[in-house]
């Protein structure tokens, strides 16, 4: 494959990222809308997403397990597809029933999409780019928090929901048409991204309570970032979206700042990271009442997180015990379980202790994490499989530079 090419599907895949993401977190800002339409509550509206979550979790692994021999770009294909249909039935759901239906279907696609994209786009690439091009995939779905999101909520606000909904199956489509004419047809089971560089099981496990507990650490202080900049820094209502938008741009930074430095320290990356969100939330919840200070540390600790999920899949790369995409899948439901367990320890903490405690829980869970990544990851070296760096070297010797062919 020449690079174009390789460079063309990149793009595509970090597209389907971008899909997904604004896909999942649509119902959250057409929240009333929907509800309203449908005639249901708002509380209804808000399992679109809980179940969407809960499913990944479920699907994952199993979904990842019964397409194995299945080529990437016919399966990919066959995802897209699968997102673009769900997500136009959605448009056309008369019945709640049938749109969380719909919901369901998708975030099955999801599920798999995950767990494929990952060794499908490092694979178009020679090994010591693979931290990088992770990255690259990453960053569609941060952007679609800072632009899909915003945007399909702006165009569901004045067009109607199911408009905004179809919008998004419109793109679904076009990035379909892309992934299906430039990825190329590799077997799952082959290529330098098929299975782990350095497999570990050990680390492998310890990667995934990092995902978990470092995931639930910044839902936690997320979940009601809007309540704490208006109750403890001052902020008024009006301030909120702009305040997002910064913690979004600061996401896509982080992203593409860490695609630069994993290919090269992928264990010091992945403890900076968690370091990094650790900080700026034990700093928020100490000076969160200081406007400034609340705006950069919130802008920070998304950079930080943002970043994180983006060394989990090159390091997944790296320790996956078998086959990378259900290595990739199992990180997946354990960012899930993350997200839905932070949301969940959050709205416990809040009644009683106040917005503040969310952000000092989200800081707590981020420390368990930094001990368990800076600690439990060097109690022994992997043993399994050559280092990433002597794989890098051999293929370097091959001359094999640039775009796979």
């Amino acid at each position: 494959m020449n690079r174009g090419r390789a460079v063309g599907a990149l793009i595509g895949l970090s597209g389907g990222t971008f899909l997904y993401t604004t896909a999942e977190a649509l119902p959250i800002g057409l929240l009333l809308p929907m509800a309203a339409d449908l005639a249901v509550s708002p509380s209804q509206v808000g399992t679109l997403v809980t179940a969407y979550g809960a499913v990944v979790v479920v699907a994952s692994i199993p979904l990842t397990a019964l397409a194995r021999r299945i080529p990437r770009r016919r399966l990919l294909s066959a995802l897209l597809a699968g997102f673009v249909v769900s997500t136009a039935t959605t448009v056309f759901a008369s019945t709640f029933e049938l749109l969380l239906a719909a919901r369901m279907a998708t975030a099955a696609t999801h599920a798999l999409f995950w767990a494929t994209v990952v060794p499908a786009a490092a694979e178009l690439f020679r090994p010591g780019l693979r931290g990088r091009v992770v990255a690259i995939v990453f960053a569609g779905g941060s952007v679609a928090l800072v632009l899909g999101v915003p945007a399909g909520t702006w165009l569901g606000e004045r067009a109607g929901w199911r408009v905004a909904f179809l919008a998004v199956a419109g793109l679904g489509a076009i990035v379909l048409v892309a992934v299906a004419s430039l990825l190329p047809s590799t077997p799952p089971n082959q290529g330098h991204a098929a299975r782990g560089a350095t497999p570990d099981v050990y680390r492998f496990w310890l990667l995934v309570a990092v995902a978990i507990l470092t995931t639930a650490g910044a839902i936690a202080a997320y979940t009601y970032v809007a309540l704490f900049v208006t109750e403890v820094s001052g902020f008024p209502d009006s301030s909120v979206g702009a305040i997002l938008l910064a913690r979004g741009v600061a996401s896509v930074l982080g992203i593409l700042a860490v695609g630069a430095v994993v290919d090269r320290s992928p264990w010091l990356t992945l403890v900076a990271t968690v370091a990094l969100q650790t900080v700026a939330l034990l700093g928020l919840y100490t000076t969160g009442h200081r406007p400034t200070a609340a705006v950069g540390l919130l802008a920070l600790a998304g950079l930080a997180f943002a970043a994180f999920t983006a060394v989990l899949g090159g390091v997944v790369l790296q320790v996956a015990p078998g086959r990378s995409d259900l290595a990739a899948a199992t990180v997946s439901a354990a960012v899930n379980v993350g997200i839905t367990g932070g949301a969940l320890v959050a709205g416990l903490a809040l009644p009683g202790h106040g917005v503040h405690s969310t952000v000092l829980l989200g800081a707590l869970l981020g420390v368990v994490a930094l001990l368990i990544v800076a600690g439990g990851f060097n109690l022994r070296p992997a043993r399994h499989g050559q280092r990433l760096t002597e794989v890098q070297e051999a293929h370097q010797t091959t001359g094999r530079r640039g775009a796979r062919r």
